[in-house]
């Protein structure tokens, strides 16, 4: 980016007005002390005329903002062409809004800087770039009832998260269920499983616990979990139904 930039006899001054990003923060991303964010790479591509290479760059470095264990996952996620989860305690990743992003990030780590959970949320959001574009995967997701009355960063930040989860219930690539206290105990109680079918056919596991994830790969522990994901959607609710639950919920937040 620096010497793109200089290369071009622009000034973080003169940049900052090109792409309408301050100064401060554009050398942040120049010294790679801040994640750059989605937007940018287009904005530099057309600065420098050079043809989407930052695009391309921006491909790799989002990636750096995850741990080493997670980047497995990631790479696998980006090639799935569906994508099953079941969360217990929280909404999963790739439906989460920003805000409510944030408000996991300053619970797990309350003494964080302001400008390490904005990059945390930035690599958060930047996964949700899976589902632009005409090769969005499918997203089938079931969420125990814990993690729509389980709030975190208010009742509006809750409102807003449960709005877009009832928005997500029933599209052409996503569905979302819930799934009762009622129906009691079952398998996946406890953390969280993601299931991805890959090109192909293949399949993948994750089970991800509160600091680290476990990628399974071995065709009868896979199949084990998928057993016990196919059981809990046979007990979740319906869509139509998912989206009434979630909307009571909502209603019953406080102003």
């Amino acid at each position: 980016m620096r010497r793109y930039r200089e290369a071009a006899g622009m000034t973080l001054e003169d940049l900052a007005k090109v792409t309408r990003y301050g100064k401060s923060s554009l050398a942040r991303y120049e010294t790679a002390d801040s994640m750059i964010p989605k937007d940018l790479p287009a904005k530099l591509d057309a600065a420098f005329g050079t043809d989407g290479i930052f695009g391309k760059l921006y491909g790799l470095a989002r990636w750096e903002v995850h741990p080493d264990q997670f980047r497995r996952r990631m790479d696998l996620e980006s090639r799935a062409r569906l994508i099953q989860e079941y969360g217990g305690q929280i909404v999963p990743g790739l439906l989460q809004t920003e805000d409510y992003a944030r408000a996991l990030f300053v619970e797990f780590d309350p003494k964080a800087s302001f400008e390490a959970v904005a990059e945390l949320v930035m690599g958060r959001m930047s996964r949700q770039a899976l589902f632009e574009g005409e090769s969005a995967p499918d997203l089938s997701v079931i969420l125990d009832e814990a993690v729509l009355r389980r709030g975190f960063g208010g009742p509006a930040v809750m409102r807003a998260q449960l709005a877009r989860l009832a928005d997500s219930v029933l599209t052409p690539t996503t569905t979302v269920q819930v799934l009762p206290f009622d129906h009691g105990g079952h398998a996946l109680v406890g953390g969280t499983l993601t299931l991805m079918t890959l090109e192909g056919g293949a399949q993948v596991a994750y089970e991800e616990s509160i600091t680290t994830g476990t990628l399974l790969e071995e065709t009868e522990v896979v199949t084990s979990r998928r057993r016990a994901y196919d059981r809990l959607t046979a007990h979740a609710l319906p869509p139509k139904q998912s989206a009434a639950f979630i909307r009571s919920v909502m209603e019953a937040l406080p102003s």
